[in-house]
């Protein structure tokens, strides 16, 4: 097991002075970089050989967001492997020792130039190793409808800076197009309790995109698509949950 240690900083508050949705996904990326740097798999290391990690499905779940200046600790691991993939499981402390937050996340060790996945290396397997303890009971499995026609919609262009070091778009930008869509009346008076998500194909630089979402059948929660504006292509689906704030 790894784990680190984050002081939260002015920029990652939204305007309640909690950190953002968006800053907690950044920060677990960080956590599962660093361990990759701390086996000597750094995550650039890869990238001179074509290789990445690329998230398939994934789930959050966040009790309590930290504030500004609060130092938090993630602790990240390995449940389990399959040849070509991963199981990473994150749990959040707060500066107490008390969990605030959990994450799961299947990921694919994946070859960019030949765009096929690849066997783990051995030597990642050995030194992560892994523990079958998991931090969240959850089924990143299960299969979650597109929809096509949404009550709320944004679109957007595909730039540069949307890009990760995997040349294509980077997980914690579907979380901002999907925030996007969310009424202001859920925004004002409830937080994000939790985000599942399923990533369905690439999406790339000068690419246009429509964020949707509607109400789903339970109270504050959403189902939501984001695809080409031309409805052909499905990038993610996912579904949130709201719970009032206090």
């Amino acid at each position: 097991m790894f784990k680190k240690q984050f002081e939260l900083r002015y920029f990652e508050m939204n305007k309640f002075g909690e950190a953002s949705p968006i800053t907690i996904l950044i920060l677990l990326e960080e956590t599962a970089a660093d361990h990759c740097l701390s086996i000597n798999h750094s995550l650039y290391d890869l990238i001179k050989q074509d290789i990445g990690w690329v998230l398939l499905t994934g789930y959050m779940q966040i009790d309590r967001y930290p504030c500004y200046k609060e130092k938090i600790t993630i602790k990240t691991w390995l449940s389990r492997y399959k040849t070509i993939r991963g199981i990473r499981e994150n749990i959040i402390y707060d500066e107490k020792g008390k969990m605030i937050g959990k994450a799961k996340g299947q990921w694919l060790f994946y070859d960019i130039k030949r765009k096929r996945p690849v066997k783990i290396f051995d030597d990642i397997q050995r030194k992560w190793s892994s523990s079958p303890e998991e931090s969240v009971k959850h089924d990143i499995y299960k299969k979650i409808e597109a929809i096509d026609t949404a009550k709320y919609t944004s679109k957007f262009n595909i730039n540069k800076y949307d890009l990760d070091t995997n040349g294509h778009v980077n997980n914690i930008r579907y979380l901002q197009w999907l925030l996007e869509t969310i009424p202001e009346e859920t925004i004002d008076n409830y937080y994000l309790y939790s985000i599942d998500g399923r990533f369905m194909s690439e999406a790339h630089y000068g690419h246009n995109i429509i964020s949707l979402t509607n109400p789903d059948d339970k109270p504050n929660s959403f189902v939501h698509t984001i695809m080409d504006n031309k409805k052909k292509n499905i990038y993610a689906t996912a579904t949130t949950k709201w719970n009032k704030r206090i």
